[in-house]
């Protein structure tokens, strides 16, 4: 049942209301939470907003009630109006709530998935909506009181009362009303079932007693689902969407919650004066801060002025170039052109060589002509050789700023880029290497990045300098490496470079590649499949054993012996020679899997023999029972499977380990599980594939067409590895 009145929230009256209005705010509104819903994620929402995101064009019919009091002028915070479509597209614009799980239903409008905006995860409803979610009364309550708290003189008033209007003074948690003393005991009279009701101090806040689940509303909710992290009832267990799921009942969670919690309030309350240090430390760090940006901020500046000093230095000296040498240029082919216009008719030289031919005294003409004729003969000259005395063209002023331009652009803080660092929980390494590596939050942008990786010999000359390769520029955070050796060790590392400044490099990782070319395919939907008992992705390259209700029935028959068997699923490709190698991880909390080869002959005997005892669990002749394969294991049989489950991996005792090790059958469950097919030599091998180390090999009978093949047993799950899909999924596009 849900907790009622405020006495039975413990300590909550010790913290002062005002200090915690940060917490009671919705991400999306910035508004005090109103109707707050719980999303899978765990974070809260009001109802509204979350209604305005699935469906935008609906009016919300839940806007006013008795429990909502955001239209209060009372209310601590000034009204915003409630989000807009308007505004959540500009937050999707924005990058506040963008992901690539923001998707809307091709015939309606309504979104089916959409980011948390708390912490950006896709959140996922499924058909039935908000009507999933459950709503969070104890973060309900909590804001309740806060809006008391912040209005004290704002009253409560009786729901029942006629003008004029009285106090109330009590709440009815059934009635869901507030009551002044009167009217109280008129509603509530001795010796009827209303004076049964449950009644708490004036609220406006209104909840149910007892939680229902939202999946079957006639159901109260008693267990706690670990995996989902959520109430559920007993039929979420029984048959529905948390079958397969570890639940725990709801007072075992409540008591481990309540006191984890109540651990870890009393370790920060204790660590109250680090906390407050710490914040005095943080509080001298922001005034440095502020005063280093403004030093920063101030001497950028005269850096920049310095600059424009500079390029005016350099613009006023140029231009006087210029200027000077149009001036002279313009002098000279003026006087050009006034010595033209003298050898014009009646004008200048000409002229005046016509008024001395006028002359009839010869000596005096003699005495003029002999000077004059020279002039003339060099106009002569000029006029049958004409060259301007200066040419218009400013070419050699012109100048050429390119690379000027470039460096400006490239004009950056001084320093070397910090290094980045190989993320090794999303890198993958098979014949081709998907490296992923990330940069520190605080890290200026970088041009572009350098991968270089080695082949780690066995004996290396420890004098002799390593030999790097190196990729081409890589501008994203990934890159894939091709090439690379089968059964070898490589060592990666990855620089970053901005303005042509190279980053020291990460730190070295080191990767295993398999022994095998990588074998692409996946799960087969049709040879077996079992699609009542087995769930299959829709890029069929997971698949989850799902225990329902048909198993739970079949269960009658179970005394027999021979009537529950696994669900086989196998690949889709076969494997007829040559070496191959794929890998898969199995869910932890798998109860049993299979996991091996399987030659066609033999599928066909498991698909089609109407007897559930065709099942290798109970082939007397196969040495495979339940995962072990003492009674016949120098037997070649046209099968091997290994069994794991329950967070282990069973080793049959006539196996040959590849460390040695006989002391133990039972090893941890590796993360990452690869299978290798030698199809010419007729043997199989299983390794741990995060360290490639040799788990278990045997013989097997090769006669066929192999196929990887899977068994589920319970509940369960195989994921295969995205390079083992990748090639697959690209043949099927294309064919598409």
């Amino acid at each position: 049942s849900i907790a009622i009145g405020h006495q039975q929230d413990v300590g909550l009256g010790d913290v002062p209301m005002k200090n915690i209005e940060r917490e009671l705010i919705c991400p999306i509104c910035q508004e005090l939470f109103t109707h707050p819903l719980i999303l899978p994620c765990q974070h809260s929402v009001c109802h509204k907003c979350v209604k305005e995101l699935l469906m935008p064009n609906h009016d919300d019919s839940l806007s006013t009630d008795a429990g909502s009091e955001s239209s209060n002028p009372g209310s601590p915070r000034a009204r915003v109006p409630s989000p807009s479509m308007e505004k959540l597209e500009r937050l999707v614009r924005s990058g506040s709530i963008s992901s690539p799980g923001w998707r809307r239903s091709s015939v309606t409008p309504r979104v089916t998935t959409f980011p948390c905006p708390g912490c950006q995860h896709d959140i996922d409803l499924g058909e039935r909506g908000i009507s999933m979610l459950f709503r969070n009364f104890t973060l309900e309550s909590i804001v309740e009181r806060y809006r008391q708290a912040a209005r004290a003189a704002v009253a409560i008033m009786c729901n029942v009362c006629k003008p004029p209007v009285q106090e109330a003074t009590k709440s009815c948690m059934d009635c869901k009303a507030s009551f002044c003393n009167e009217c109280f005991k008129m509603n509530h009279p001795w010796g009827t079932p209303k004076a049964q009701h449950e009644y708490v101090g004036p609220t406006t806040n209104f909840r149910p007693k007892v939680l229902m689940c939202p999946e079957h509303e006639m159901e109260k909710v008693n267990m706690y689902c670990e995996v989902c992290r959520r109430p559920v009832c007993h039929l979420c267990k029984l048959g529905g969407s948390h079958a397969n799921h570890r639940v725990t009942s709801m007072s075992s969670a409540y008591k481990i919650l309540k006191e984890k919690l109540s651990k870890s309030i009393h370790y920060l309350i204790s660590k109250e004066d680090q906390v407050r240090t710490q914040i005095s430390e943080l509080d001298v760090l922001i005034h440095h801060t502020e005063e280093n940006g403004q030093l920063a901020e101030r001497r950028a500046n005269e850096h920049f002025e310095h600059l424009f000093e500079t390029l005016q230095e350099r613009k006023t000296e140029m231009l006087r170039s210029i200027q000077q040498s149009r001036n002279l240029r313009v002098e000279r082919l003026r006087t050009q052109v006034e010595e033209y216009q003298g050898m014009l008719e009646n004008s200048g030289l000409v002229g005046y060589a016509q008024e001395v031919l006028k002359e009839t005294d010869q000596s005096c003409f003699v005495q003029t002509a002999k000077l004059l004729h020279v002039r003339i003969q060099k106009a002569t000259e000029s006029l049958k050789t004409f060259q301007p005395a200066a040419t218009p063209s400013f070419e050699e002023f012109v100048l050429d700023t390119s690379k000027e331009e470039i460096l400006l652009k490239e004009l950056s803080f001084s320093g070397v880029p910090e290094p980045p660092v190989i993320d090794l929980s999303r890198c993958c390494v098979y014949n081709e290497g998907l490296i992923h590596w990330r940069l520190s939050e605080d890290s200026l942008p970088t041009d572009h990045h350098i991968v270089e990786f080695r082949k780690l010999g066995a004996e290396e000359d420890e004098e002799e300098e390593p030999c790097w390769s190196a990729t081409e520029r890589v501008y994203g955070c990934s890159t894939v490496v091709s090439d690379l050796s089968s059964d070898s060790r490589y060592a990666f590392r990855v620089k970053s470079c901005r303005n042509g400044v190279f980053s020291p490099c990460s730190p070295e990782v080191t990767f295993h590649t398999p022994p095998a070319p990588v074998f692409g395919f996946l799960f087969n939907e049709k040879c077996g499949f079992s699609a009542e008992r087995l769930q299959l992705s829709q890029r069929r390259d997971s698949v989850e054993s799902v225990a329902g209700m048909s198993f739970l029935l079949a269960a009658e028959r179970v005394q027999t012996g021979s009537y529950i068997c696994l669900d086989y699923i196998i690949g889709d490709t076969g494997i007829s020679h040559g070496r191959h190698y794929w890998a898969f991880r199995v869910q932890p909390n798998s109860y049993m899997v299979k996991v091996g080869v399987a030659s066609d002959s033999k599928l066909t005997e498991w698909f089609h023999n109407p007897r559930d005892t065709s099942s290798p669990r109970y082939d007397h002749d196969s040495g495979h029972d339940s995962g072990s394969e003492d009674t016949c294991f120098e037997v070649s049989q046209p099968f091997t499977l290994v069994t794991v489950g329950m967070g282990r991996l069973f080793i049959p005792k006539a196996s040959v380990s590849a460390a040695g090790d006989h002391s133990s059958r039972v090893l941890p469950m590796p993360q990452r599980i690869g299978v290798c097919l030698d199809y010419d030599a007729g043997r199989v091998f299983f390794y741990d594939a995060d360290t490639m180390r040799l788990l278990y090999e045997r013989q097997v009978d090769c006669s066929g067409t192999m196929y990887p093949a899977f068994g589920l047993l319970g509940g369960g799950a195989v994921h295969l590895e995205e390079f083992i899909t990748a090639k697959r999924l690209s043949y099927l596009h294309l064919k598409v």
